[in-house]
């Protein structure tokens, strides 16, 4: 299983951010081809330190010929244009590969 992991900083609102978040941009990214499941974490400040990231999310596809044509994709493209309308400068991405369940 390959995995798209978005790491989100504080957005300046919030507010605004959940909005455009789960109003359009979560339903433009259920829409990717390929895409099995779409989880979003908020994260938790530790005991003694604040909270480096503000939300995490994970996209997941089956194997990295379905991520390829995922990227490649105009729903992606969709995607990615909504996302950073709202959230450029917030968000770094990472790839990974899951090898345990």
């Amino acid at each position: 299983m390959i995995q798209l992991i978005a790491l989100f900083q504080q957005p300046a609102d919030p507010a605004e951010f959940e909005k455009s978040y789960w109003e359009t941009h979560v339903l433009l990214a259920k829409k990717i081809p390929g895409v099995i499941s779409l989880e979003v974490s908020k994260i938790l400040p530790g005991r003694d330190t604040p909270a480096k990231y503000y939300q995490m999310a994970i996209l997941s596809f089956a194997d990295k010929d379905s991520f390829k044509t995922a990227m490649k994709s105009p729903e992606n493209a969709e995607a990615g244009a909504n996302l950073m309308s709202f959230a450029a400068g917030l968000v770094e991405f990472h790839t990974a590969e899951k090898v345990a369940v």
